[in-house]
């Protein structure tokens, strides 16, 4: 069990046909791939397609809500199937783990998600996560599994997040694959096209966006197309695709968790004093309060952002936003302790 976590995420797109169709060509080359590291690493597979798989079973399928829950229900069966053909040939076994935001929010259910993960391991099965989109609140739900691929690796402790998709790596102005990214700015979201496939919810700029949150908490994560021949395993190589550079981060395992799995609620503008002071590694008080830009409760996770709106850290909340409010200025309330904040 001392064997790296690796998290694989596979878009609609990059296993299904234009007709939205589950391609089995590319899923057979996928298991292929994955068998051949499996040895190595702790698997994680984040597959989308099951809307696109279920899709067809719905008469006039429009897109609407309730027609999307309908068609997930109907494809996770036949995309689990299909992975579960694919990976007989080199026995290895697969389970499926439908994830809901809460999952994340409540740290307790992390934990036991966490354990789950670690029987199956243990037993050599590899876990194939994806949204509970039957049940799933609008509230609630993940962005996209761009999302959900990021929060299981920041979690667990991945040390590389492999982002397959249709195109080859983020591209930039003259259309050629860039190949590695130290540092995530404008200039880089710039690149990102912000279209979407017409059957996924993800695009590029979800992408660079989790990466950069993966990248801050330590993990490499590599762009790369799906398709492309030898795709996963030089994408391990870093030969395919572009490589996220990580930071070098030391914060611990709950801390971790609190910035990427914890369900932020409110945000809270500060003046430079206080962002300052969180740098340093400092509790926050009330008195460096600019104002509340949206409300939580006690307890509640939150975002602290500067003047520019830039976000500085996540903390966990002391007091309500309501009497934050009634005691701004107050030298000596303190609304999160140095040891609830999270630095971003």
């Amino acid at each position: 069990m001392n064997k790296p976590i690796l998290v694989l995420k596979l878009g609609t797109a990059s296993i299904t046909t234009t007709k939205g169709e589950l391609d089995e060509l590319v899923i057979a080359d996928i298991t292929r791939q994955v068998a051949a590291i499996s040895d190595k690493y702790r698997l994680i597979l984040v597959s989308s397609g099951a809307v696109a798989a279920g899709k067809q079973f719905i008469k006039n399928y429009k897109g609407k809500i309730s027609e999307r829950k309908a068609a997930a229900s109907i494809g996770n069966p036949l995309l689990i199937n299909t992975y579960s053909k694919h990976f007989k040939p080199y026995q290895i076994s697969i389970a499926q783990s439908l994830c809901e935001r809460q999952h994340f929010s409540n740290r307790k259910q992390f934990l036991q998600l966490k354990e789950t993960y670690e029987e199956l391991w243990k037993n050599g099965v590899i876990p194939i996560a994806n949204e509970n989109d039957v049940v799933s609140s609008l509230e609630l739900k993940f962005s996209d599994n761009d999302e959900l691929a990021t929060l299981l690796g920041v979690g667990f402790g991945a040390s590389l997040i492999l982002l397959g998709t249709s195109v080859p790596g983020v591209l930039d102005k003259e259309g050629l694959v860039v190949p590695k990214i130290e540092t995530m700015n404008n200039e880089v979201f710039s690149l990102a096209s912000k279209n979407t496939s017409a059957l996924g919810l993800g695009g590029m700029i979800s992408k660079l966006t989790f990466a950069n949150l993966a990248a801050a908490m330590g993990i490499k994560v590599v762009i790369f197309g799906a398709r492309t021949p030898e795709g996963i395993l030089q994408a391990i190589d870093e030969k395919t695709g572009t490589v996220c550079m990580p930071k070098n981060c030391s914060i611990p395992a709950r801390n971790k968790w609190l910035a990427s799995g914890s369900l932020v609620t409110g945000r809270l503008m500060v003046d430079e004093g206080a962002c300052e002071a969180i740098r340093k590694r400092k509790s926050l008080l009330a008195v460096g309060v600019l104002q509340v830009i949206t409300k939580f409760a006690d307890g509640e996770i939150f975002e602290i952002v500067d003047d520019q709106q830039h976000i500085v850290a996540v903390a966990r909340a002391k007091a309500s936003a309501q009497d934050i409010t009634k005691n701004l200025k107050q030298h000596n309330l303190e609304i999160a302790n140095a040891s609830d904040i999270v630095i971003l």
